[in-house]
């Protein structure tokens, strides 16, 4: 017999790393562990570390075919009638629930112990990690829970929304376990700006009640059982719930007419919807709809800002891995200190973003108990959720940059993170409104400037290129009004401020070369420039376990 040929060296993969997952993204984070002991959410570790290991598990698996099959609308069933359903891939309805059950969407308000929301804020963080395009439906769900409870006609909404069971029946709320609620407030000719909306909203003689006519150019979850939705009542322009279903049992009056073709967040679907005379209820007077919906949007807004960090997150977190196990001209990556240099400056990115976030986070939990926390929380998820979404996709286009072609293959999870990466930046309220809604703050709220100031002076002493920073801004904030075309700069130098506070105050260990790197003049723009004599094993090394 003839011996069998040798393989051909081309049908050996060699170096090549290991897959990534499963890993367990709690236990592998010492960031964000840290960051919540310190921001108050120690309490709930236990079920955050079940979580990370679920997350970088089975839902990071479920992931894929959840992207990769998209949504489908269904207008009409087989007979001709009207259904207006959107189907999903199997796996998307397995995260959704692993999701609600495991408290994403309702940890603040089914368990409101002090810290609550920072370990709801860890929850969406870790899920989006392994699926961003969930975290829309669960992000407004969360969300709108305090938004509804302003009704008390509305309680059995809300009721369900935290229940934390998942049930994507098509049906009257009545026979549900639990509901999502999605939200629907631009249109075509107005976009951010609400006020220039043209639906109409008629009352009915039942007091709370009225039919709704017009359209919604994004309307987000559109499989959702309830939305939120803004429309021009006789009073001016008012905040509305609009059920998927009438209260009577019959099927509302609304059509979805197409789903938008995103450039990401392809396993969520976001639609475009006309009314035609569909029954909603009133939440807050006529005229108040923006002051009524408002709480939500900061709550959406801060979890922009906990998925444009945990984006970056999962960004250096597959970088770091490639790094050390892969190896070109003699040595592995992580040992080319130029490498290095771009692995330690995204670390210490990604950590200033998740500590910033989580700060946000306790000053939420902490805002109906405290002034100060309340007004820091006000100006804070602007200042943040312009920033940290500001980096996001230049972030996550450095980490493919050390994965090299490897990075920008679907077989990998960094495609799918690039393409999600601007989204946050766009979503409720792109960069121009963040910065103008910090100047607001500014000039029309006091005690927001007055919170901003004690915030860097609580870190004062600790490193001299912050305290320059800080004494620069305290300067320009009690200058009065700011040029709008400086907002910008001035919002820059705020977040970079804040997040330094944050790392010194919270003892990090890499707060000086955050320090050194973000706050001193001439600080290169572009990451892996990290000036000579900066530490860059320990961001590595901070990054995950070796």
């Amino acid at each position: 017999m003839t011996a069998a040929p040798e393989p051909q060296a081309t049908r050996v993969a060699l170096n090549q790393p290991p897959e990534f997952a499963p890993c367990d993204l709690w236990q592998a984070d010492v960031v964000l562990r840290e960051a919540v002991e310190r921001e108050g959410g120690g309490d709930f570790a236990a079920q955050l570390s079940a979580y990370g290991l679920l997350a970088g598990g089975e839902l990071y698996a479920r992931g894929f075919d959840a992207n990769r099959d998209r949504p489908r609308l269904r207008t009409h069933d087989r007979f001709g009638q009207r259904i207006d359903r959107v189907e999903f891939h199997p796996d998307y309805h397995r995260v959704m629930e692993a999701a609600i059950e495991g408290g994403v969407a309702a940890l603040s308000w089914s368990d409101p112990r002090p810290g609550a929301h920072v370990a709801r804020a860890a929850l969406s963080y870790l899920h989006h990690q392994a699926e961003a395009g969930t975290s829309c439906p669960l992000t407004m769900t969360h969300a709108a829970v305090p938004v509804l409870r302003r009704a008390p006609a509305l309680a059995e909404w809300a009721e369900k929304a935290i229940a934390c069971r998942y049930d994507p029946a098509d049906a009257p709320i009545a026979g549900k376990r639990g509901v999502t609620v999605g939200m629907g407030m631009t249109e075509k000719q107005g976009g951010s700006d609400v006020r220039a909306n043209l639906t109409r909203a008629t009352p009915l003689i039942a007091e709370g009640e009225y039919l709704l006519s017009g359209h919604k150019w994004f309307f987000s979850a559109p499989m959702s059982d309830g939305f939120l939705v803004l429309a021009q009542a006789p009073g001016g322009l008012s905040c509305f719930l609009l059920p998927r279903w009438r209260p009577d049992g019959a099927r509302n009056a609304f059509r979805l007419m197409r789903l938008k073709d995103k450039l990401g967040d392809w396993s969520n679907a976001s639609s475009e919807v006309e009314f035609d005379d569909a029954w909603a209820y009133r939440i807050g007077d006529e005229g108040r709809g923006v002051a009524t919906i408002i709480e939500m949007v900061m709550l959406t807004r801060l979890d922009c800002m906990l998925g444009s960090a945990a984006e970056m997150r999962m960004a250096l977190a597959q970088a770091v891995h490639h790094a050390r196990h892969r190896a070109a001209f003699g040595k592995r990556l992580v040992e080319h200190a130029l490498m290095r240099n771009v692995l330690a400056d995204l670390a210490l990115e990604s950590e200033a973003a998740t500590a910033l976030a989580l700060r946000v986070a306790r000053a939420v939990d902490a805002a109906p108990r405290d002034a100060g926390e309340a007004a820091f929380a006000r100006v804070a998820t602007a200042i943040g959720k312009y920033w940290i979404c500001k980096r996001a996709p230049a972030f996550v286009n450095e980490a493919q940059e050390c994965l090299g072609g490897n990075g920008y293959v679907e077989e990998s999870i960094l495609p799918r993170l690039y393409r999600q990466a601007p989204l946050n930046s766009i979503w409720e309220g792109s960069g121009n409104i963040q910065c103008l809604d910090v100047l607001r703050a500014l000039v029309r709220e006091p005690a927001s400037g007055a919170a901003l100031r004690a915030e860097l002076e609580s870190a004062r002493g600790h490193d001299d290129a912050f305290d320059g920073a800080a004494s620069r801004l305290g300067d320009a904030l009690a200058g009065g009004a700011v040029e709008e075309a400086g907002a910008r700069l001035l919002v820059e130098r705020l977040a970079l401020a804040l997040q330094a506070a944050m790392l010194l105050r919270g003892g990090s260990p890499v707060a000086e070369s955050f320090c050194r790197s973000r706050l001193r003049p001439g600080c290169g723009r572009a990451f892996g420039t990290l000036p000579a004599g900066t530490d860059l094993d320990l961001p590595i090394a901070r990054t995950l376990p070796g």
